[in-house]
């Protein structure tokens, strides 16, 4: 272990965020500290658990950040790990989202179904119901909302009445005047269908399913009785429930064998409607990864903040509070408290088997991309990035870059590329000129570099990488993905190009075939959509009425010309196209 006795004697005793690095300059892990001379000389002094040590080996600096509060140092916590994505650091695994019913309190209100209600409420307020587990009957309920309470379903208030009008399922504000008591009453039947056990609503609409049966209408009684069904899911009866018909989510956990597992309860109008958690490694205290799971949980994962949370005692639980802006509860006896201690029973009982799914996800993937640095003679490749070109006859070529990182994609790291300087099929200076480009600006914008480059190709690719790299001046391994005549993984290029050949039963041929698959999959959907808005173009450059801007605005919105002939009149009119243009090009589409 690395001596820091100098350095640690510079460190303020402030409050802030630190960040330690391995050999390779990569950040492994994030804290925060009340006091940050205090807390890093903790990793260098005195004795640690198992894993704790495992974090402290691989430690080659720090760096620190100060802040003015604790909070602040908190906030800034989960940014850092959500930008660097830290080793050692806890990361939510599981970026599943379920759906909200959602009644807007707009003018003239909407109810929609949402996955992303943090999103949606930035543009308008109203009022959020969910989440609920079971997507299938949430959408339906929406849609069978929509069928019995006229609310508008347009985004954009149209002109004229439109079908939903003459169905009666919509007031038509478009035309018509409608008072706020008729949508208030409307607002107040929808909240106690879906906060309450009120059953007239499941009566009239059982008394609709039997009068279609009655009168031959078997698909209109079919539906009733779907829809009946979804509101049987939507209400369905918990064991566990709340006297006070409170919004707010219990986390709980249990400890064993260096292993946490933290569960999270999510009651809504009383009622424990679903539940979510996650196992990790434990690398500090109880206290400091609970508090960071939670934060993550609202910050990162988009889960809605409800009124209340409610967790175990932990030491600065203040802190949290002020930094959800939100009720934080430590329950010491009453209904809160046995709630509590039910959900860390269930994280207890979980705990061996999610243990053991969540080992053999992150094993499957470190444990392989340990095997392929081992194999290329390199260090662990954390971040892998991955290179595909594609054209047809030279035309139209593009390129993509995918992501790894611990043999993970990481999506949001993706980039596509049009190609600019290279005409007709020239695999290899195409090659040159992506690359080239994206290690510039990894350069010159102090990103993170890739531990290990990876082209789709044999050795020309493996050649024009070497090139473009030794012309930018960095540093990285690279290598190459052969293909057989079948077009199937066949082998890899070292740096070297030698031919190394993998055994395809073997979990690192799996992962690498998989990996090439994903970068050819993410450019030729690139390539598709670039030929369809090429075809697109040059059709367009054809119509009366679309010159250069509006050409560009129908590129940047649509992707296809069955797109622009899809699309409503209100749609092409919010574009700033004139009505004649609009018939005109609808007319020429359809030609």
């Amino acid at each position: 272990m690395k001596d820091f006795k100098e350095k640690l004697s510079l460190v303020p005793k402030k409050p802030g965020c630190y960040q330690m690095k391995d050999l390779d300059n990569q950040i492994i892990y994030v804290g925060k500290a009340k006091n940050l001379q205090n807390r890093l000389k903790s990793y260098f002094t005195g004795k640690h658990n198992a894993k704790t040590t495992k974090l402290v080996e691989n430690i080659n600096d720090f760096e620190y950040i100060i802040t003015n509060s604790e909070v602040e140092a908190f906030l800034l916590e989960i940014n850092l790990i959500k930008e660097h994505r830290p080793k050692y650091n806890i990361l939510l695994m599981d970026d599943k989202t379920y759906p909200y019913i959602y009644v807007t309190d707009e003018q003239h209100p909407r109810l929609i179904l949402t996955r992303d209600p943090a999103k949606f409420k930035k543009r308008t307020k109203g009022k959020l119901y969910g989440p609920y587990p079971n997507v299938h009957a949430c959408r339906n309920t929406v849609e069978m909302l929509n069928k019995v309470f006229p609310l508008r379903k347009c985004k954009h208030i149209p002109k004229k009445e439109c079908l939903y009008y003459s169905l009666g399922q919509c007031l038509a504000p478009c035309i018509n005047k409608v008072n706020d008591d008729i949508y208030d009453k409307i607002k107040n039947e929808i909240n106690k269908f879906l906060t309450t056990d009120d059953s007239s609503l499941y009566e009239t609409i059982e008394k609709m399913m039997y009068d279609a049966s009655e009168n031959m209408e078997f698909e209109k009684a079919i539906m009733y009785r779907d829809i009946l069904q979804n509101i049987k899911e939507l209400h369905n009866k918990q064991k566990m429930t709340s006297n006070d018909l409170g919004n707010r989510d219990i986390f709980g956990y249990y400890v064993d064998d260096e292993m946490i597992n933290i569960q999270v309860f999510h009651i809504r109008f009383g009622k424990v409607i679903m539940r979510s958690g996650e196992v990790f490694e434990l690398y500090d205290t109880v206290d400091e990864v609970l508090a960071s799971y939670i934060l993550q949980f609202y910050n990162i994962s988009s889960n809605i903040l409800p009124n209340e949370i409610v967790i175990p005692y932990i030491e600065n639980a203040e802190i949290l509070e002020t930094a959800l802006d939100t009720k934080v509860i430590i329950p010491v006896k009453g209904d809160k408290k046995k709630l509590l201690d039910l959900v860390c029973d269930n994280a207890k009982t979980t705990l061996e088997v999610k243990k053991q799914e969540r080992l053999r996800k992150i094993s499957k993937t470190t444990d392989t991309i340990e095997e392929l640095g081992k194999l290329l003679n390199i260090p662990y490749p954390k971040r892998i990035e991955l290179f595909d070109n594609s054209n047809i006859s030279g035309t139209s070529s593009v390129s993509a870059m995918v992501v790894y990182v611990d043999g993970m994609p990481s999506n949001k790291d993706y980039r596509k590329y049009k190609v600019k300087t290279i005409e007709g099929a020239d695999d290899f200076h195409t090659m040159m000129e992506v690359i080239t480009r994206r290690y510039k600006r990894v350069l010159k914008d102090n990103l993170t570099k890739p531990n290990l480059l990876i082209v789709d190709g044999g050795i020309p690719q493996v050649k024009a990488a070497k090139n473009a790299i030794k012309e930018i001046g960095i540093d990285i391994y690279i290598m190459g993905l052969v293909k057989d005549d079948k077009h199937h993984t066949r082998a890899i290029i070292n740096q070297d190009l030698e031919e190394i050949t993998i055994d395809k039963r073997s979990n690192l041929f799996l992962l690498l075939e998989a990996m090439q698959n994903e970068v050819h999959r993410f450019a030729i959907t690139f390539f598709r959509k670039t030929i369809s808005k090429s075809n697109v173009a040059s059709i367009l450059d054809n119509i009366k009425g679309i010159g250069e801007n509006r050409r560009n605005k129908l590129l940047e919105t649509f992707d296809s010309i069955d797109d622009i002939k899809k699309a409503s009149t209100e749609k092409l009119k919010s574009l700033g196209l004139p009505k004649d243009v609009i018939e005109n090009l609808l007319i020429e589409l359809n030609k």
